[in-house]
């Protein structure tokens, strides 16, 4: 019996130093590319013989898919239907199928500043719910684009969470509703709490009677359009 233990535990060493000898190290490297389509609205202001501001809009999950009217259902394109804005307006639509893509969203960003008279220092960038997580995705991988930053009632990912002052030198305006039951408060004071000791100017403003429509009142008032068009990046 003793010469069967000490077999085994001597075989299974055995085995055991020969896979081991077997382990090698190595580097891999690869690329990996995929294919994002956005559709979307750019709206120009009447006289474009001057750069003109840009802003940014992006929906939140309700809008998604292949029809840009729905793209008009709120935010900027809403407020336009009664009102102008001196500005360009940019809002694509995500796919049925996917969530906001930071570079993608960036290279279309690049390509309407391309094609037309854009002031490259008036950048804003806004969203709601789905949009604004968005737009603190794609602001914390390009946060010397924008001059201004106002997502509405959105999640908010890790990486925002703790390279948050990145955005130091964004100036900010977060808004969400207190009674939210879509994407909890939380999210918001929490981020807030961590940009408030480095960002240079930067409010939260809760309301205490909205759910998670919090954005209706915000883009609906001129006041947000005009603190936006007042900044510019230094």
């Amino acid at each position: 019996m003793k010469f069967y233990n000490f077999y085994t535990l001597a075989l299974s060493l055995l085995i055991l130093n020969t896979l081991q000898s077997q382990n090698t190290s190595a580097l891999f490297h690869t690329t990996v590319q995929k294919e994002v389509t956005y559709g979307y609205l750019l709206h120009k202001p009447k006289n474009t013989n001057t750069p003109k501001p840009l802003l940014i809009f992006l929906h939140g999950s309700g809008e998604k898919g292949n029809d840009l009217e729905k793209v008009k259902v709120h935010g900027p394109f809403q407020y336009l239907k009664t009102n102008d804005l001196d500005a360009f307006v940019l809002a694509p639509q995500c796919p049925i199928d996917a969530y906001w893509d930071s570079e993608a969203l960036y290279q279309l960003i690049q390509k309407i500043i391309s094609q037309n008279s854009i002031d490259t220092q008036r950048i804003y960038l806004t969203g709601l719910s789905m949009g604004a997580w968005g737009a603190w995705n794609l602001a914390i991988s390009y946060p010397d684009t924008f001059a201004a930053l106002v997502p509405i009632a959105g999640f908010v990912d890790r990486i925002p969470m703790i390279e948050n002052c990145k955005l130091k030198s964004i100036p900010i305006r977060i808004f969400h509703g207190l009674l939210d039951d879509v994407v909890d408060l939380s999210y918001s004071t929490t981020i807030y709490k961590k940009l408030k000791p480095c960002c240079i100017d930067i409010q939260l403003t809760v309301f205490d009677d909205a759910n998670h429509d919090s954005w209706t009142r915000v883009y609906n008032n001129a006041a947000i359009y005009q603190w936006m068009f007042q900044q510019v990046k230094k």
